[in-house]
């Protein structure tokens, strides 16, 4: 017995060391990681922070890096405000009724398609979901030309009367992105995971299809939905590329793609067109600040169904 204490003593004191190393070792670990984290995001945010600085300097050299602004002045914010180089507020106009229409149209489609592709049971049902899923190989830029006829067709693009006319080129710039297969297959998955037996139970109590999806479907996929919503309002907020295509009177191009008006043939307000991006960031911003807690726990519940 006498001669156990020692050796369960050097067993302790073995121990001890083992766990004090252990915790040595995870804590470099974790300064590393950290270290490795702040580099990327450092260089992440490097080109916001340039082009925040880059707006407040009232003259000198923009494409050179810098760390502090040699000068500062709200000169271009107060030009963008005033709407002395471009109809800043009707830009500002346009991208909110392109973004409300947008993003209320786009969820509802892909919250009414999903359902029936995820708990309703007819021939060819997972087929149609493959297909549609396939089409996300293609890139958007695929689909310009067939979209541009389409809306043609439908003479969105040729009304004589102005109020027709502005309507036109704003639906024209939404019904594109309505259909979103991303959307389809991020409520669907969250659609997979609702129990079968709450559906049973209300179809029956009698509810319609439509009931079971507005009172039951949505309200256990509003995560999902939530974070759809708000990669489709970034998406929209910053449509460019086909907007600058479709849209032919410029008082009613979206913020991102007006801005470009401030770059002409033979000159560019470089700093203005910052000031301009700077403000376009803040609504996204904002709307992440939000609803980042319903975007992170959408997608793990999409990923998880």
């Amino acid at each position: 017995m006498l001669n156990a204490l020692p050796t369960e003593d050097a067993h302790a004191r073995l121990a001890a060391e083992l766990k004090a190393k252990r915790k040595r070792r995870n804590a470099w670990a974790n300064v590393a990681a950290y270290a490795v984290l702040i580099v990327i995001a450092l260089i992440m945010l490097y080109p916001f922070y340039w082009t925040l600085i880059t707006s407040l300097e009232p003259t000198g050299n923009i494409y050179e890096a810098k760390i502090l602004p040699k000068a500062i002045s709200f000169k271009n914010y107060i030009e963008m405000w005033k709407g002395t180089t471009v109809p800043f507020w009707r830009l500002i106009l346009n991208s909110l009724i392109i973004c409300t229409v947008g993003v209320v149209s786009t969820v509802t489609l892909a919250a009414l398609a999903a359902y029936p592709l995820a708990k309703m049971k007819f021939p060819g049902r997972d087929l149609i979901f493959y297909s549609i899923l396939a089409l996300m190989v293609m890139p958007n830029e695929a689909g310009l030309i067939v979209n541009f006829i389409t809306v043609n067709k439908m003479h969105l693009l040729s009304a004589d009367n102005a109020t027709l006319r502005m309507l036109g080129q704003y639906a024209a710039i939404v019904l594109p992105g309505m259909a979103s297969i991303v959307g389809l297959f991020l409520i669907r998955q969250s659609y997979l995971s609702v129990p079968l037996e709450l559906l049973e139970a209300a179809r029956i109590d009698g509810a319609s299809e439509l009931k079971i999806w507005r009172s039951i479907m949505i309200p256990l996929a509003l995560p999902s939905i939530a974070a759809f919503a708000i990669l489709e309002f970034v998406a929209y907020w910053n449509s460019f590329l086909w907007a600058k295509i479709i849209i032919q009177d410029k008082e009613l191009l979206p913020l991102s793609a007006g801005l470009l008006e401030l770059s002409g043939m033979f000159s560019t307000n470089s700093r203005a067109v910052m000031a301009g991006a700077v403000v376009a960031i803040i609504p996204i911003l904002i709307v992440f600040a939000f609803g980042q807690k319903y975007f992170i726990k959408g997608l793990e519940g999409a990923v998880k169904g």
